[in-house]
């Protein structure tokens, strides 16, 4: 068989399932889930991590997640240490999938000694997903769309 003749998704074999499980279990530990931020957040009383938005002043009031601390990136190195204690965990995220602002962030943060994930899917799956945000305007939110998140019920996940 020759390389041309190979399905394209197998050209390249998958991991031995020992890598595969050591590669999964180190992506969830940098990255969390909009929905489990969100399921977190709801159930009350102290999540157990902060929550940054580490974007501009003005994106941040386009929209952000309620609770969220604001500290944008190029301040991180300079306010950190008076807006977050270093034994809570933190959660970067920016503005979605497009952009590596939670990332710059979250390495900022790692750098100053923080342990950190970023929430995968950023603002604009936190909107998608149909969870209540705040605007400079006050509270918003959107009906969930059904490509991001399911109609009725939870993702089974």
């Amino acid at each position: 068989m020759t390389t041309a003749s190979v399905n394209p998704v197998l050209r390249v074999p998958p991991a031995a399932p020992a890598q595969a499980a050591a590669h999964f279990r180190a992506s969830l530990s940098f990255h969390a889930d909009v929905s489990d931020v969100a399921a977190a957040l709801a159930a009350g009383g102290d999540p157990g991590f902060v929550l940054l938005d580490p974007r501009s002043t003005e994106s941040w009031d386009q929209g952000h997640v309620p609770g969220a601390v604001h500290l944008p990136t190029a301040l991180i190195r300079e306010q950190a240490g008076q807006l977050l204690d270093p034994a809570v965990p933190v959660v970067t995220y920016c503005w979605g999938p497009g952009c590596n602002g939670a990332t710059r962030a979250a390495l900022a943060l790692a750098e100053l000694g923080y342990r950190v994930k970023e929430m995968l899917g950023g603002f604009e799956y936190w909107a998608r997903e149909g969870f209540a945000y705040e605007t400079w305007q006050g509270p918003a939110r959107r009906a969930a769309d059904p490509l991001t998140a399911p109609v009725s019920g939870d993702c089974g996940c």
